[in-house]
């Protein structure tokens, strides 16, 4: 694009497109093969189902940052891509479409129900890779993995059998969280645990000596009585002393369980006799382990009543809900039933399929990971894993010091195959590297390979070195391992964080990664968590295509605070898109009056604007570059905004027009570079956050050919005028001055007046070489010089330090008539403040009106405040007028 062809205005739509092949087509994105100064991030993998929504934009324009900063310094970056197979999403997604076809994957079988699965894989699976490149991501992605490709399955299957013969990985009968609609467990993490409304059935269980006599138990689950094994109470509680170890007729069956005592019973919750479960639910097996109690399943995998002899045979084969209501109907009808309360209890659920959950008893693989816990725990309080903000640690230690062995078994058909094999003909199970052809322990080939596939986690914690080739040594774990810094939200410490470190840690020797950031969650404008079903979801690709992808981007970078959560407003989108035109229409300024000039790093100008631009491009430089080092983005966003919006645009540019303008050729040459050399330099700073913007006008600055991706960070100089600073910085207070009393007296902006300064003989000797460029930034007829003490009758003062500005106003206001504005603005303003003042202080209102309303009218008395107070100031100056 040549000097002439940068467009009026801003059109993202047509440039991020262009630009965005250009990347995709070059090796921009990959490490340098001899780079010795690396830097590595691993990206969270999002799920092969998923799309873009707003908490991936907000983590991968993050990371994203990161890496073209690093990217800018010289160093040999990798930002290693890749998707998460995601096991129950996309067997989920699989079987609505055979749902549609009218079949389901058990029809198919195993393997063609896989082939379906890989099938939908490869040509619908990539939407979200190709959502990111939209965003700009600039991943390598030439080494895009997926987790279960042949390399990370090698990894995988690698991993469990070390672990197992290490007697890390065993196999186990336990209670897990049961799914009966996906028919799999689920791990404690993906349990919604949600407040329902239900009932507390009171039943009758008698004693067995003597029938006329019972004792009361209550419960939420009455269906789940026909696997009771016994009833407990407290060992001190004084009511069932003589009942202990006696028997009770558990109702409906005619079997007689017996009355244990356990500290676990609180004798001040309901009557004090709590039926116990040890198959169905997770308090009642810890209590029957002690007491050594049968572990009786009632229900099957699809949460129906079991046809065994423990369950009376009306009910066999009743899904459990409808069992509930004949069991109930049942003890009634028998006198058994004593009461029924509502009642409000936790439930938990899928978070996938939202069924509620069972505890249930099955064969299951777990992981011990407590030793793999305790070096993980040591490396975060040694320092050599740091999170940034460093409270999460403390998220982090509570679950670790307090971790319990992992389920890693699904009962799943997508996903990674346990790499173990059941002989028929023995009790042996074969766990090899390799299919075997018989069973290791007699020898029989009569092997089968077990049915159940792993916890999707279990692949991504091995994540930030399976990707770089493990268990191979290769050149990429070399460069790459430990990576530097991992980006991801505190939702997924317990899931993913912690089990990298620990697999990382146990695996390779090392930390996976040295920094953890913490990001916060977005919500909308109200803090409300976005969701369909509220209809408050702000969709990043959306937004893209209203505003572009850059001032999304800006607004997450400008965004990312430490806390937990941060509110996104879709009117600072908008108004990023106004910083990405104003930026527009700065350069386009630029480069329609550069003439041959070209940015010159070396340049040492006359002119103390020019000096100050440069010296203030340096000091953004150092804050940006720290900002960054230090994970905070908001600050290096603000920096950026106030110095490319407030400093260059606003003032910079303007001054520069005073020297381009006039007839001196020295100063309109130097001015010409000092434009392009600051110009060149803002935008190596903004682009990491912005890069499609900086990276069309790099082009416009020095060719079609030239690629900012891959220029080097900017380096500032450290011989800057401290002199000519301080002048400018006083010109821009003096400038500032005369335009705040032009605003607060009404007085027409484009109208040209008389300024009259009064000052100090430094502060004079300071300003007097720039008196032409104050005259031009204030729209200044005249200047006139008083004496430090000097005074003015009949205009306008603003103190300031070492002067006092004066606006002479005889003949631009009429000062009764703007008194009498003023005072009819003010009355209005304090009406409206009154109004807002009583709705607050209305308790009615208040604890009914939603938080969003309540919001806006503190919002709006804050305004009118402002608005009265800045009055009342205008006011105040205009009386000592008369």
């Amino acid at each position: 694009m040549s000097q002439h062809e940068l467009a009026k205005t801003y059109d993202p739509q047509a440039v991020e497109p262009a630009i965005n092949d250009q990347w995709l087509s070059s090796d921009a994105f990959r490490p340098k093969a001899d780079g010795d100064d690396a830097y590595c991030i691993v990206i969270p993998p999002p799920n092969v189902t998923g799309s873009l929504h707003m908490g991936h934009a907000f983590t991968f324009t993050i990371q994203d940052t990161l890496i073209r900063w690093q990217r800018m310094q010289g160093k040999s970056t990798l930002w290693q891509p890749g998707t998460d197979h995601a096991g129950i999403a996309t067997q989920m997604v699989v079987e609505r479409i055979l749902d549609k076809e009218g079949v389901h994957r058990r029809d198919l079988g195993r393997e063609r129900f896989l082939d379906r699965v890989w099938e939908w894989k490869e040509h619908s699976g990539g939407t979200i890779v190709n959502q990111l490149k939209q965003l700009g991501a600039s991943c390598d992605w030439s080494r895009e993995r997926f987790t279960m490709d042949e390399g990370l399955s090698h990894s995988v299957r690698e991993v469990f059998v070390r672990l197992y013969e290490e007697g890390l990985i065993y196999r186990g009968k336990r209670l897990v969280n049961w799914d009966p609609v996906l028919e799999t467990a689920v791990s404690d993490l993906e349990v919604e645990h949600v407040e329902e409304q239900g009932h507390f059935w009171h039943m009758c269980y008698p004693y067995a000596d003597d029938p006329s006599k019972h004792v009361i138990v209550a419960t939420t689950r009455p269906e789940t009585m026909f696997g009771d094994a016994a009833v407990a109470v407290h060992p001190d509680d004084e009511r069932y002393q003589a009942l202990i170890g006696k028997e009770l007729i558990l109702p409906l069956t005619g079997r007689t369980i017996p009355v244990i005592a356990d500290d676990y019973v609180d004798p001040e919750f309901g009557t004090g006799c709590v039926k116990i479960t040890p198959a169905h639910d997770f308090n009642d097996y810890d209590v029957g382990k002690r007491h050594d109690l049968p572990l009786i399943n009632i229900l099957t995998a699809k949460a129906h009543m079991l046809d065994d002899e423990h369950v009376p045979e009306k009910y066999r084969g009743m899904e459990r809900y409808e069992a509930r209501e004949h069991v109930v109907a049942d003890l009634d009808a028998e006198g058994l039933l004593h009461k029924v309360e509502d009642h409000t209890h936790q439930v938990g659920r899928g978070d996938r399929s939202h069924a509620v959950l069972e505890p249930y008893l099955t064969d299951q693989w777990y992981v011990d990971i407590k030793p793999l816990a305790e070096p993980a725990i040591k490396a975060v309080e040694d320092g050599e894993i740091r999170f940034v903000p460093q409270y999460w640690e403390k998220t982090y230690f509570e679950w670790m010091r307090n971790i319990q062995d992992w389920c890693i078994s699904r009962q799943l058909w997508w996903g990674h195959r346990i790499p173990a094999w059941y002989c028929s003909d023995c009790d042996h199970i074969t766990v090899s590297r390799a299919t075997p052809e018989c069973c290791e322990g007699c020898g029989s080939a009569s092997v089968r390979q077990d049915e159940d596939v792993l916890d999707t986690w279990f692949s991504s914690g091995l994540w930030p070195f399976s990707t770089l080739g493990w268990p191979d040594k290769t050149p990429e774990m070399d460069q790459f391992y430990p990576t530097n810094v991992l980006v991801t939200g505190f939702d997924i410490i317990f899931f993913w964080v912690a089990r990298m470190i620990m697999m990382g840690m146990k695996f390779t020797g090392q930390v996976p990664f040295r920094d953890i950031y913490i990001h916060a969650l977005i919500r909308d404008a109200e803090g409300q968590k976005m969701s369909k079903s509220k209809g408050n979801v702000i969709d990043p690709l959306e937004m893209t295509g209203k505003y572009g992808a850059d001032a999304l981007r800006f607004t997450l970078a400008h965004m990312a605070t430490p806390g937990r959560d941060v509110k996104l407003d879709e009117t600072r989108i908008e108004s990023n898109r106004n910083f990405m035109n104003k930026i527009w229409n700065a350069a386009r300024f630029v480069f329609m009056n550069r003439a041959d000039a070209v940015p010159d790093a070396s340049l040492r100008p006359q002119l103390d604007a020019n000096r100050w631009i440069l010296a203030e491009l340096d000091t953004t430089a150092a804050e940006v570059h720290k900002a960054l080092e230090e994970y905070r983005f908001n600050e290096a966003a603000g920096a950026l905004y106030s110095f490319i919006w407030g400093t260059y645009c606003d003032w910079y540019v303007e001054a520069a027009k005073v020297a381009l303008w006039s007839d001196d050729e020295t100063m309109i040459s130097e001015t010409r570079t000092a434009m392009l050399t600051a110009l060149e330099g803002w935008l190596k700073l903004l682009h990491p956050i912005c890069p499609y913007i900086t990276e069309t006008l790099w082009q416009e600055l020095h060719g079609a050919d030239a690629r900012l991706v891959t220029a080097s960070w900017h380096t500032p100089r450290s011989d800057h005028d401290a002199d000519a600073v301080r002048r400018m910085t006083k010109v821009i207070e003096v400038v500032s001055a005369i335009r705040s009393i032009r605003g607060e007296m009404n007085v027409n902006p484009g109208k040209r007046i008389a300024a009259v300064i009064a000052a100090s003989d430094a502060v004079r000797t300071d300003l007097a070489g720039q008196q032409q460029l104050m005259m031009s930034l204030a729209r200044l007829e005249s200047l006139e010089w008083l004496a430090a003490d000097g005074e003015l009758d009949g205009a306008a003062v603003a103190p300031l330090a070492g002067a006092r500005v004066f606006l002479p106003l005889a003949g631009l206001i009429n000062v009764d008539e703007e008194m009498a504005r003023l005072e009819k603005n003010m009355t209005r303003l304090q009406k409206d403040i009154a109004m807002g003042e009583g709705k607050l202080n209305n308790p009615k209102f208040r604890d009914n009106a939603p938080d969003a309303v309540v919001a806006k009218v503190q919002a709006d008395l804050d305004e009118s405040r402002t608005k009265h107070a800045d009055m009342a100031a205008g006011l105040e100056r205009l009386r000592t007028l008369g």
